[in-house]
């Protein structure tokens, strides 16, 4: 088989796979589009910017997002509780290629 497409066939590590399946669902794309547009966001304010997504599925993905140091949880001591999302350097790293991604899909749909 050739090298090139070695790679791909080990499952266990196959450097696409495993990253791409991590931040490729609809809701993690958009999650990181409103992290980088707003900065620092709140948990109700993420909501309102992607109406159709439930609270369950939003703290589900940002928990992974938050697992793979894409995103950067911060709770202030506050009464109430304040808590923010915002990117990690890793983050923003990738948002560079997600917009590209964006910029093809309008133009291609």
């Amino acid at each position: 088989m050739n090298e090139g497409l070695k790679k791909f066939a080990d499952t266990a590590h196959c450097p696409v796979r495993n990253v791409i399946s991590r931040f490729s669902s609809k809701w993690a794309m958009l999650i990181l589009s409103v992290l980088a547009e707003n900065g620092p966001t709140r948990f109700n304010a993420i909501g309102k910017a992607l109406p159709d997504i439930s609270p369950k599925v939003l703290t589900s993905t940002l928990k992974t997002l938050e697992e793979d140091r894409l995103v950067h949880r911060e709770m202030f001591s506050e009464i109430p509780p304040r808590v923010e999302y915002s990117l990690t350097r890793k983050g923003e790293s990738l948002i560079p290629i997600l917009n590209s991604l964006i910029a093809w899909a309008i133009e291609n749909r």
